[in-house]
């Protein structure tokens, strides 16, 4: 009976501990701050690739739009070459440009002349093409990587965080023969702040992930599909040319 009162009048002796999210990351032990900060950074780096790719994908859409206006325009694909050759604005102008050079090149050498030449230079123009693509949906792809990692691992670093700390705090329940709400609560609401932490992480990046993933492959589908009818059209024109 007399441990039970002298318990209770411990715990009510004890200073009321400081329950904000900045108080609960100054009592965290040094192992789950690290976890905190590094789940915080990942976060607004996250954030940061997410806004970007954002605004990237709606500039190279609005791009490819211009350009696919004035490819279909019915005006020259020489003077377009000329126009764009210089510095093509999208990735869409880049396959443009990379065949249009393949075939000046071919043009300017004479080997045009037979078919097995025409036909090895529609194969080079294509294989150009397919190549230009990769490259630039690879530019356009960087980073996404870090989201999918930081949606998959965060919550198991936060995971970490949280074992990590109810571990302290059951080390210290024991070390102060104290097992009160008041001793037990602050160490648990630290450890639990890292899990929220991994999950304030992982969730945009996973749903930024997905939906940019989804735009990105929809771009990449109007770039095939672009250079689909820009070959076709190479090819109606070597055709002429017998």
């Amino acid at each position: 009976m007399e441990s039970t009162i002298d318990a209770a009048q411990l715990a009510g002796s004890m200073p009321p501990a400081d329950l904000s999210l900045w108080g609960l990351f100054l009592q965290a032990d040094i192992v789950v701050k690290m976890v905190m900060l590094i789940l915080l950074l990942a976060s607004f780096w996250s954030w940061a690739i997410i806004f970007e790719k954002g605004m990237r994908l709606k500039r190279l859409n609005t791009r490819a739009r211009q350009f696919e206006e004035s490819f279909w325009s019915g005006g020259s694909l020489e003077e377009l070459f000329d126009r764009v050759n210089a510095r093509p604005a999208d990735p869409m102008a880049s396959i443009f440009v990379a065949a249009m050079r393949e075939w000046r090149r071919s043009a300017s050498k004479g080997l045009l002349g037979s078919d097995q030449l025409r036909a090895s230079l529609q194969q080079r123009i294509e294989r150009v093409m397919q190549i230009t693509l990769g490259r630039e949906m690879e530019q356009a792809e960087r980073q996404m990587v870090f989201l999918a990692s930081v949606g998959s691992a965060a919550p198991f670093v936060g995971l970490f965080g949280t074992v990590w700390g109810i571990m302290n705090s059951f080390a210290s329940i024991a070390a102060s023969k104290n097992t009160s709400l008041a001793v037990v609560a602050p160490g648990i609401a630290e450890a639990l702040f890292a899990t929220a932490l991994g999950l304030v992480a992982a969730i945009p990046a996973v749903l930024a992930f997905n939906k940019l993933s989804n735009d990105l492959g929809r771009y990449a589908l109007k770039l095939e599909t672009f250079s689909g009818e820009f070959g076709a059209i190479l090819s109606r024109q070597l055709e002429e040319k017998r």
